[in-house]
């Protein structure tokens, strides 16, 4: 076994951002949280040994770390290079009587984790008991002491319990998914303080690291988590404690995924010198199916033309399995271009009721049931023709899959023709330009004083394409000086009388989503309330402010506005009347859709190109903040965490929540991997950490900077 090298935090120094160097006070200590764990704890026996601790400071290439046995163990002289697994580059070993030296080949930061297997030479005491085993480095010069038990008999081996049940949400290969074990019936209560380890099938089931708050000990948060190879370690904490029954939960930000497809994998849990296994699980091929009680279930159409817009009904026995209030049914479409970027949950039903949430996520729709939702295994869904759920491209046979409580369900296959066919579902907008002339548009603010919060009034004549809801949107775009609020709610926002689907911000640009169609021709008055929190500039003077729509090629118009002097007269006013905007000199500039941003007048590529997603949400590789922001960032196919000063934002990729310190936020969209790179919603990182986003209208270009 190879143990993977641990990714460690790494700041690239640019003049963007500067990160001071704070002298911790002097410590006793180089290590914490010291664990010394045999494989076998039988009295005599040859046995692997695994150490675990963590840095209290730096390890310079070329420090040794000392792993001390007492004198009841029989420790070979013959113990080399060959004989040590860990996480970090070795340059030798040599033992000492029965100390073990090991040299490193690298520099090893303050706070990681380090984690050594003895494989072999190391040779139990022949009577059982407890015995001390220490370990130090070249950093301190007293030891770190942990008690090892050694048994007569092995508990590991004899002391093994009734199994315990596995619960897994997902059970496809390749999926991330929530483990469930137990509950487990203990020999004796649980302690604050004691090492509880897990350990998986596979080491490529567990990813680098694991936060306490994505895992629970009996519904308690564990005070510490630590992952070797397939192992996972779990500190007691003391709201768990003086239990005998554990059940442990890893819950899907854990970003533990599935094995290969099998039938027989088992999940082991040792505490206290026991070890306790678990049921066998299966997990299924992805290229597979579940069958349900009923059989395969039916499509139902109402368009099944080539790309046509239609509504999707269909319904599933999952047989043994239940869906329950407060729960996902995920329906899998054949791929994610049918699905828009925004969902409506009234657009939606499950059992003929509305979901409390709908989420999209790649070609998949996360439906969760309402509190009130009657437990039932019999799940349908009907999705009504106003989500905007659009057929295949592609003329051929389709099927979609349901998952409900870790049960997948494929469809019986569904035709789409070559052609659309005709639909009793009438046409929301003529798709005919209009010929329209908005010279006598206007622009007018509910305060014109400066720096106050103020509402804002647009009379739009008409548009020249057509508009449909949920799909196209009215873009306003106010010059600098004016502050934009990094989220307007909806409910601040109407067009033509009716509340907005989705009002999105992208720098000093507003985008509104209309709730109804607007045919070509059509008027649109769209108003943003005061409780929007758009406020003037703090200088008097007039401002021309924009107005575009996302079917429209160019300006439709813009109109100045006074803020601390008399409004001027309502005239079409030019674009390049606005204010020129300044990006300041140590701004990262990059464009959507090129893979490359610009700094200091220098340009560097990135490996996925920035992107819009849902038409409102600006995209960036997890890589722009490490190259471009020189913020500490570490990223792998399942998590980024990102740290400025004291914060740090940990984000899951296909997860639509990121944790900010202790606290779970709301993404405006979920992560996504693309090309093996998490793609991150930039705006949600700048208002985080205090960056200030900017839109560069000469080169296209968005600009960030603090």
């Amino acid at each position: 076994m190879e143990k993977s090298k641990k990714t460690l935090p790494i700041v690239l120094a640019t003049a963007l951002v500067s990160t001071p160097l704070v002298a911790n006070p002097p410590s006793a200590y180089a290590i914490e949280d010291l664990s010394v764990e045999p494989e076998d704890d039988t009295a005599g026996e040859e046995t692997t040994y695994t150490i675990d601790f963590t840095l209290e400071k730096d390890l310079k290439k070329g420090d040794v770390i000392y792993i001390r046995f007492p004198k009841d163990f029989d420790v070979s002289t013959k113990i080399d290079e060959d004989d040590i697994d860990a996480n970090v580059d070795i340059k030798k070993v040599r033992v000492s009587g029965r100390t073990i030296e090991i040299t490193v080949d690298e520099a090893v930061d303050k706070g990681d984790d380090i984690s050594i297997d003895i494989e072999s030479g190391i040779t139990n005491p022949d009577d059982d008991g407890s015995y001390t085993v220490s370990v130090k480095t070249d950093r301190e010069s007293s030891w770190e002491d942990y008690k090892v038990k050694i048994y007569e008999d092995s508990k590991s081996s004899s002391g093994k319990s009734s199994e315990f049940d596995v619960s897994i949400n997902r059970t496809t290969e390749g999926d991330t998914a929530k483990y469930e074990l137990g509950p487990i019936k203990l020999k004796d209560k649980l302690t604050k303080g004691d090492w509880i380890t897990v350990y998986f099938p596979d080491e490529d089931m567990l990813p680098n690291k694991i936060s306490t708050d994505d895992v629970d000990i009996n519904e308690y948060e564990p005070d510490d988590v630590r992952i070797s190879g397939k192992k996972v370690e779990l500190k007691v904490p003391s709201k768990a404690a003086g239990s005998k029954s554990l059940t442990i939960t890893f819950y899907e930000a854990a970003g533990i995924e599935n094995p290969d497809a099998d039938d027989d994998y088992v999940i082991e849990v040792k505490w206290d010198g026991t070890t306790y296994k678990s049921e066998e699980f299966e997990i299924k091929s992805s290229s597979s199916s579940s069958t349900s009680g009923s059989g395969d279930f039916s499509i139902t159409l109402s368009d099944s033309g080539v790309g046509a817009r239609s509504s999707y009904t269909f319904e599933a026995d999952f047989g043994s399995k239940k869906l329950n209030s407060d729960s996902d049914v995920i329906v899998e479409f054949p791929s994610a271009d049918m699905i828009p970027g925004i969902l409506n949950p009234s657009d939606f039903s499950i059992n003929g009721k509305t979901p409390r949430k709908v989420a999209p996520a790649g070609n998949k729709i996360y439906l969760t049931t309402p509190s009130n939702f009657t437990s039932t295994s019999k799940v349908k869904v009907d999705i009504s023709y106003d989500a905007w759920l659009t057929n295949p491209k592609t003329a051929g046979s389709y099927q979609l899959k349901m998952t409900v409580n870790g049960k997948t369900i494929t469809s019986k296959p569904f035709t789409i023709s070559g052609t659309g066919s005709t639909t009793t579902n009438p046409t929301p907008a003529t798709g005919t330009p209009a010929q329209v002339n908005n010279s006598t548009s206007t622009i007018s603010l509910t305060n014109t004083a400066v720096g106050a919060a103020t509402g804002i009034n647009i009379a739009i004549k008409g548009v020249s394409m057509p508009l449909y809801k949920q799909r196209d949107f009215i873009e306003i775009v106010f010059p600098a000086g004016y502050r934009v609020p990094a989220y307007i709610a909806p409910a601040n926002v109407t067009v033509n009388g009716v509340a907005a689907n989705f009002v999105a911000v992208r720098g000093q640009n507003v985008l509104v989503y209309p709730a109804q169609d607007i045919p070509a021709g059509g008027a649109a008055n769209v108003v943003i309330g005061a409780g929007a929190n758009i406020v003037n500039p703090a200088t008097k003077n007039t401002y021309s402010i924009s107005v575009f729509t996302s079917e429209e090629k160019g300006l439709l118009f813009a109109r100045s506005v006074g803020v601390g002097v008399p409004a001027p007269a309502q005239t079409p006013a030019p674009a390049q009347q606005q204010p020129a905007v300044t990006v300041p000199s140590n701004a990262a500039l990059f464009k959507l859709n090129t893979a490359s941003f610009t700094l200091h007048g220098k340009t560097y590529p990135l490996q996925v190109a920035p992107y819009l997603a849902n038409n409102s949400t600006t995209m960036v590789p997890a890589q722009f903040f490490k190259e471009a922001l020189a913020l500490t960032t570490i990223w792998n196919n399942n998590t980024v965490t990102i740290v400025s000063g004291t914060t740090q934002i940990k984000f899951t990729v296909g997860a639509n929540t990121a944790r900010v310190g202790s606290k779970e936020v709301t993404l405006p969209t979920p992560v996504v991997l693309k090309n093996n790179m998490p793609m991150i919603p930039i705006r949600f990182v700048s208002d985080t950490l205090g960056y200030k986003v900017g839109w560069d209208a000469k080169t296209s270009s968005v600009f960030v900077y603090r």
